[in-house]
């Protein structure tokens, strides 16, 4: 496998023509581009951060449109997750619009939510996770995930964590554009500090769901 050295702005390229042309005639067309301007560089990516962080799942290009609406068939992305736990991990994406990264819990089953809900209520692992998204926060991390409109049942709208236990998923994610050293080898040292900084709450999530049903 060839060596990482960075995304070339082909891969942004490719992702603004296909969000023009989401057609399997587009793709067929500059499946080349795809090939050697996105998957490859993410394969190297993934190949070289592989002995910090595990293996790395790159995702397939596809859609699943079976019960979507939208029937365009390919994402708009290309992204890659290095997971410590079902639906916990780190994660890296490639689009139109530049470099994205993010780390945290994407998904649970009941089972893990309840066990998330009951951490978060707990006042030292709570208050532990607070101080964690905290740290990200000033780091320039952007705190998200899916959450209730109204309060999880069994806890108090008075929680002092209410906003913490809305959650069904928890990501701290980072926008990073294009800045001059995408295109180079230094992506894979910036991805990896970006890495590095949240894994205080990959750490926290993976220890919460040890041994947890999923």
């Amino acid at each position: 496998m060839d060596a990482f050295t960075g995304f070339p702005l082909a891969a942004l390229d490719f992702y603004e023509d296909l969000e023009a042309d989401n057609s399997k005639a587009f793709w067929t067309a500059h499946k080349q581009t795809y090939d050697e301007a996105v998957r490859a560089p993410m394969t190297a990516l993934a190949a070289e951060l592989e002995p910090e962080f595990g293996q790395a799942k790159i995702f397939r290009p596809y859609r699943d449109v079976r019960f979507s609406a939208d029937k365009t068939p390919y994402k708009d992305h290309q992204g890659a997750v290095a997971g410590t736990a079902p639906g916990v991990g780190w994660y890296v994406q490639i689009g139109a619009a530049g470099l994205f990264v993010a780390g945290g819990c994407y998904q649970m089953s009941p089972a893990a939510l309840a066990t998330l809900r009951a951490t978060i209520d707990d006042d030292v692992r709570g208050a532990e996770l607070e101080a964690i998204l905290a740290a990200a926060t000033a780091a320039g991390y952007t705190i998200g995930g899916d959450r209730l409109k109204t309060k999880p049942k069994g806890y108090s709208i008075d929680h002092p964590r209410i906003e913490l236990l809305r959650h069904k998923s928890l990501i701290a994610s980072r926008e990073f554009g294009a800045p001059d050293w995408l295109t180079t080898p230094a992506a894979a040292t910036e991805i990896r500090r970006a890495w590095t900084e949240l894994r205080p709450l990959v750490e926290w999530f993976t220890g919460v769901f040890e041994g947890v049903e999923h």
